[in-house]
């Protein structure tokens, strides 16, 4: 039993690294990821029964240090959390046992060593910090880790009155505590302490009635990330000085979009804008700088027919029957997707509207609408085109151009609710006033 146990243990550890290294490899050459997240790492150190959790409490009250030996495969799952499969071997040896009567022969010439022939353990590993403020590559890491195990060991002790052990298997609780120096890109020099919980009494061979055995380990090591040597190591990686640069990008972004709206603007002004004063916005304006009071048609040029000197205009009154062919086409208005092109199927209103202002000689006001979709630049930009669009298809239909008004008002005038689609189709309109 304690032979296949310990075959099994040690295969899936080699399992894990070959799994580990072939994974990099086939990552790094077909889609290479950001980081390196796999590592492996050796280290040294001494094994002694003296921990900071029980000092004279142990079964033997003089501790003796002895050389450990480890090693690890870990995976880094985020900068903070990280698995690793652990190994470890070496003695662990005491002297004095505490059952014994203080100061006799027996009790100075009593002792135990425990052979670690092997164990296994698999670690949570949560790095603490990652002390870096100017560099993405953490110098400095500190840590902890915790997680269970499972070890073959055997006992033998001295004056104790008791039979030697032979191998025998157990759990343990290994919990520790350390930090990592980075010494290059994918190297570290880890130093920590690990106190390991066995989940047995006999491990030193002598029961003293304390408790469970547990036993230390002070070690320093090298780990080495596995991977392309020009993708940085997970476990480093600070993220202070890539928010430092995202916020200095955001800024960037922010300051260059505003740069944009003010130019939208002011492209905006200088097309809406008449600078002739015939009544036409210079973006219709097909002939610009006619003189002052010249009679224009919708494209800003001169019509034939001169503007009388005089006019004497009669009361102006709009009856019932004159607002219904002005509702009729505002219902029946539409326009093709984020243009000011008309649609040809709201001509016929149109033509209505422009016949009753000839032969009333009415004033109308068209007002253009958008709901909140978009910057404000674009949507007034758009709320004027389509009213100019409007008067423009007036005039061509023989309205008088000077009569009419045309103004844009962008999303500033909602008549419904911006939430939802049917308030934003109400809020896309042209409004016709007559006067």
């Amino acid at each position: 039993m304690k032979t296949i146990t310990k075959s099994a243990v040690m295969l899936s550890l080699c399992a894990l690294a070959t799994q580990s290294y072939a994974q990099e490899t086939t990552t790094s050459e077909n889609t290479p990821r950001e980081f390196r997240t796999w590592s492996i790492g050796v280290n040294g150190g001494v094994l002694t029964p003296y921990t900071i959790f029980r000092g004279k409490t142990n079964d033997f009250n003089t501790p003796t240090e002895n050389w450990g030996y480890g090693g690890y495969v870990k995976k880094q799952f985020t900068p903070t959390f990280g698995l690793q499969a652990d190994f470890l071997a070496g003695n662990v040896e005491g002297m004095r046992a505490s059952g014994l009567p203080t100061g006799s022969a027996a009790y100075e010439d009593s002792r135990f060593k425990t052979h670690i022939e092997w164990s296994a353990a698999l670690k949570a590993n949560i790095t603490l910090a990652n002390f870096s403020i100017l560099n993405d590559r953490s110098i400095f890491s500190p840590y902890v880790a915790a997680g269970a195990g499972y070890m073959s060991s055997a006992a033998t002790t001295r004056n104790l009155g008791v039979a030697d052990q032979g191998y025998q298997e157990n759990w343990f609780i290994p919990a520790g505590a350390g930090f990592k120096i980075a010494v290059s890109r994918g190297v570290n020099i880890d130093l920590g302490y690990q106190v390991n919980f066995v989940r047995s009494d006999s491990f030193d061979g002598y029961d003293a009635g304390n408790g469970n055995d547990n036993f230390a380990y002070g070690y320093a090591g090298v780990e080495i990330a596995l991977g392309r040597r020009d993708k940085p190591q997970l476990a480093n990686h600070s993220p202070i000085p890539g928010l430092s640069r995202e916020n200095e990008n955001l800024r960037r972004a922010l300051t260059a979009h505003e740069e944009q709206n003010r130019r939208e603007l002011e492209k905006y002004q200088q097309d809406m804008g008449d600078e002739d004063g015939d009544g036409v916005a210079n973006k219709f304006d097909k002939c610009p700088g006619t003189p002052a009071n010249t009679v224009v048609d919708g494209a800003g040029c001169p019509l034939k027919t001169p503007r009388p000197t005089t006019v004497v205009r009669e009361k102006v009154i709009v009856t019932e029957q004159d607002r219904k062919v002005v509702d009729e086409a505002i219902r029946n208005l539409e326009f093709d997707l984020g243009k000011a092109t008309i649609r040809s199927k709201s001509y016929p209103t149109l033509n209505r509207v422009a016949a009753l202002l000839v032969e009333k000689n009415f004033s109308l006001k068209l007002a253009g609408h958008t709901d909140n979709t978009g910057s404000m630049a674009l949507n007034l930009r758009l709320s004027k085109e389509r009213a100019e669009s409007v008067k423009a298809y007036l005039v061509s239909q023989g309205a008088n151009a000077s009569r009419i008004e045309a103004t844009g008002y962008g999303p500033n005038q909602p008549i419904a609710s911006n939430k939802t689609a049917e308030g934003r189709q109400k809020n896309r309109r042209v409004e016709f006033t007559l006067f």
